[in-house]
């Protein structure tokens, strides 16, 4: 393993690291009834913000054009990686719990699959099809036993729904910026990513986050923000960037794996919520449903591992 694909590990468990904190300090900023910031408005202050540090990042330190062929992917990148994306996780994560949005965020494997066979006509074998089937059981399960509201998680059951949604966007989004990520540098790819995602995060967030007291944040609050702005939606989009430049998407979406253990950890360590019974079963079903959907045959992994090292040298 040579040390740009050592990086790109690195920067992945990074990657993992980052979110799975997002789900428990990003939580208090949109709790309760009279929120600190409405889940929109943080969009929208995300988005300005990557943007911002974006452009400034490439207008120092990279000097780079794109070719007038690739908007189109770059606006698609920025309505999935961005827009859909982030609308639908910071609402969904604000009717739910952190440990149930890091759960449900397991099945993108799974849905990439289903993509993969609707649009690409992927074959299906046995091990794929039970996978499939046991992971959306456990989401399912996830789901219908999140019905009644709870503190902090006013609707999980809506809430686990929109992270979903979230989790279709965020696969599509991996399997479209991996050319861009070969082609441009991260920085160039992200700049335009991230001034479309903001054209389009615009209309829903723009009054919400103007409807923000600044002023009468508490510093904690305060903390929290600058963590998700900085941390989550620069540093994060960032170092992905430069590991999908070294490594297959596929392999960079393994790292979500790590986020419910990691995400779990921080939340149970930070008292903001607990692991239930149904949590663990539903848990086991999505990791065993995810781990069936990723087997490969003997022959097929050699190739592969033949190939992620090829693209890394």
């Amino acid at each position: 393993m040579n040390k740009k694909l050592i990086l790109a590990h690195i920067a992945m468990f990074f990657v993992a690291l980052i979110y799975a904190a997002n789900f428990t300090i990003a939580k208090p900023v949109m709790s309760g009834t009279t929120p600190y910031v409405q889940p929109f408005g943080f969009i929208m202050m995300r988005v300005l913000a990557a943007t911002s540090l974006f452009w400034m990042t490439h207008f120092f330190f990279v000097r780079e054009s794109i070719d007038r062929k690739d908007i189109w992917r770059f606006a698609i990148c920025g309505v999935c990686g961005v827009a859909g994306n982030q609308l639908c996780f910071f609402y969904g994560l604000n009717l739910t719990t952190p440990i149930n949005g890091a759960l449900i965020m397991l099945t993108t494997p799974i849905l990439v699959l289903l993509l993969s066979m609707l649009v690409f006509k992927e074959k299906l074998t046995g091990l794929k099809g039970g996978g499939i089937v046991l992971g959306l059981s456990g989401a399912t399960l996830l789901i219908l036993n999140n019905g009644a509201a709870i503190p902090d998680a006013p609707n999980p059951m809506l809430g686990n729904i929109f992270i979903g949604i979230n989790a279709a966007f965020y696969a599509i989004y991996l399997v479209l910026v991996k050319p861009l990520m070969s082609k441009y540098s991260p920085i160039t790819t992200l700049k335009w990513v991230f001034l479309f995602g903001t054209i389009y995060v615009f209309p829903f967030g723009w009054n919400q986050m103007m409807e923000v007291d600044f002023q009468a944040l508490p510093t904690s609050i305060i903390w929290s923000i600058g963590f998700v702005l900085f941390f989550v939606t620069y540093l994060a989009y960032l170092l992905n960037g430069s590991a999908l430049s070294v490594v297959k998407a596929s392999v960079s979406s393994t790292y979500i794996y790590l986020q419910p253990l990691l995400a779990s950890i921080i939340a149970v360590a930070a008292g903001k919520d607990k692991i239930t019974f149904m949590m663990f079963l539903a848990g086991i079903l999505i990791f065993a449903g995810v781990f069936l959907v990723s087997k490969r045959p003997k022959n097929e992994a050699n190739e592969a591992l033949k190939a992620t090292t090829n693209e890394a040298n």
